[in-house]
This record gives C-alpha cells, sequence and structure tokens, in this order.
C-alpha cells in the first residue's frame, strides 16, 4: 500500500477548507443556518476536491502507472517537446471531482524538471498540452528508460504544485505534485512502450497501469 503523507485531506486543500468553514459558521451566527446552507455546500466541494486517499502501487519495475484519476483523453505516437524524441503520449483528464494529487508513474530518477508559463484552456484539448502552464518532470528508470510526467493545467486551474527537484528518486505511485482545480497530466514514454488503456478509459492514480516499458 502506498503511504499517503497528509491522510484523507492534502494539505493543499487545508487553507481553503479553513476559510469555507469559517465563513459558512460566521453566516450562520449572523444570519442563521438556512443562509449558511450555499457556504455549506461550498465546502463539502472543497472537502471533496482536497481529499488524498492512500492508494496500494500496481505493477512492477516496467509499468507505467496513471499520474493522476480521470479519463484517458490520448494515446498516440508522437513528439516528446522535452526530451526531443519521438514518444507514446498517454494524457490523463482530470475533473472537478477527481483527486487531484499527482504521483510519480515510475520508479526513477529526476534528471530535469521544467515549468513553462501559459494559457489555460479547456485541458482536455490536445493543444493545451503544449499551450497551457504546465510543469515537466524527467525521470530515468534504473533500466534507462526515460519517462516525462508533465503537469497541465486546465481552464479554472490557475497552480501547479511541484515538488521534486533534478536529483531526486521517486517510487511509482509516490506524491510528487498537485493541481488545484481541474486539469491533465501528460505522459511521454519510449516509443516501444505497449499501451494498456484507450481513450476513454476511467483511470485511478498508482493504481492503473497504462503501459509496459520495452
Amino acid at each position: 500500500m502506498a503511504s499517503c503523507p497528509h491522510p484523507v485531506i492534502a494539505r493543499e486543500g487545508w487553507p481553503f477548507l479553513a476559510v469555507s468553514i469559517a465563513a459558512a459558521l460566521a453566516v450562520a451566527w449572523l444570519a442563521g443556518w438556512g443562509w449558511s446552507a450555499p457556504l455549506w455546500i461550498w465546502t463539502l466541494f472543497v472537502l471533496q476536491f482536497f481529499r488524498d486517499p492512500s492508494r496500494p502501487v500496481s505493477g512492477d519495475a516496467k509499468s507505467v502507472l496513471a499520474p493522476a484519476d480521470g479519463r484517458i483523453v490520448a494515446v498516440e505516437t508522437t513528439q516528446d517537446p522535452y526530451l526531443n524524441r519521438e514518444a507514446l503520449k498517454i494524457s490523463v483528464f482530470m475533473n472537478v471531482f477527481n483527486v487531484h494529487s499527482n504521483r510519480s508513474p515510475v520508479d526513477g530518477e529526476v534528471k530535469g524538471c521544467w515549468y513553462h508559463a501559459g494559457r489555460f484552456l479547456n485541458a482536455a484539448l490536445d493543444k493545451a498540452s503544449l499551450e497551457n502552464e504546465r510543469n515537466a518532470v524527467w525521470l530515468r528508470t534504473a533500466a534507462g528508460a526515460d519517462v516525462t510526467s508533465v503537469q497541465v493545467a486546465g481552464l479554472i486551474a490557475r497552480r501547479i504544485l511541484c515538488y521534486v527537484k533534478e536529483g531526486d528518486a521517486l517510487a511509482r505511485g509516490q506524491r510528487y505534485g498537485f493541481i488545484r482545480f481541474g486539469s491533465r497530466v501528460d505522459v511521454y514514454l519510449p516509443p516501444a512502450s505497449r499501451a494498456a488503456v484507450t481513450i476513454g478509459d476511467k483511470v485511478f492514480a498508482s493504481t492503473t497501469v497504462l503501459a509496459e516499458l520495452p
């Protein structure tokens, strides 16, 4: 079972949850519980958005795991714009009801990180991969396979959080970042990798195997 450093609620959500509860209590005290109902509904939304459950870690050293919860929106051979190579690209789209913790898809060493400012298009669109705000992490496995995991901001996402740097070691399923309020994660793999998912599949971070490395 993967360890979860922030049980139940991700630390990124604590300030939002505190403000939501405080606002709901203040309105309830000043105007009554009926008037505070919309704020309590918002608090429930914040609570579910920032949930951060522990997850089992699937597969073996060749398995590429889903870095996020969501739906597969791309499985294609394309160019990896970060390592300038042909790659198998698999993209996971997260809506506002998915868990937004991001986890490492493979066991590997962080060889590089790149942040790019950009737009906030609908993350389900293909062009979001290259035009939206994004943060890429390049991982190299013990067998020498290069994997690029890219956090991409969405239509209402305004904050990408990444907690790793070059030289760090990550285990597959290990939490390494978070994106607030709707987004996607693109994974670029060696072109000989074998995809285990298809467009439209629902996936879960750390649990669903996206592909097998060659």
